[in-house]
């Protein structure tokens, strides 16, 4: 079992409301495009889309050592596929309503929206990402401030 699928199904398995269907096929692409240095460190599992009726966009979204990765096999044919690096990151919004919640994670090109995820699984989700930013963008800042003396 890959370590991407063991970590969206066990977010699943703990928010059972998140609506979220076919996590091992997105969690294949997502599994196909990790770098052979690369390690999956958390995934969850949402709604790629910002309207709550839309209940056809699932995706699995995972955090790895080196970015962000988003992933979703197509029914027919295909996948979509997004990648977020540390230096492209600008915040996060979180949103609960009544049964779902969402995710704003906005980048210096787009704002992406991960919605229906469980009201109760918001917290979990937006403190991993916002820790795992601080400490990312940190290298990422560290690591420019080197060039630039170079």
């Amino acid at each position: 079992m890959s370590k991407v699928y063991e970590f969206a199904s066990k977010f699943k398995k703990k928010y059972p409301s998140t609506v979220a269907w076919r996590i091992k096929s997105h969690s294949k692409v997502i599994e196909r495009f990790l770098n052979p240095n690369e390690e999956v460190i958390y995934a969850f599992c949402g709604q790629k889309n910002d309207n709550n009726l839309d209940l056809f966009s699932t995706y699995v979204v995972a955090l790895t050592n080196k970015r962000i990765l988003l992933a979703q096999k197509r029914v027919l044919w295909g996948y979509s596929y997004y990648t977020i690096t540390p230096d492209m990151y600008n915040d996060m919004q979180v949103f609960g309503s009544m049964i779902w919640g969402k995710i704003y994670i906005d980048t210096v090109k787009e704002l992406v929206i991960v919605s229906n995820i469980s009201k109760r699984g918001l917290s979990e989700v937006e403190t991993v990402i916002s820790e795992y930013m601080m400490k990312m963008k940190k290298r990422f800042v560290t690591k420019k401030q080197e060039d630039i003396k170079e």
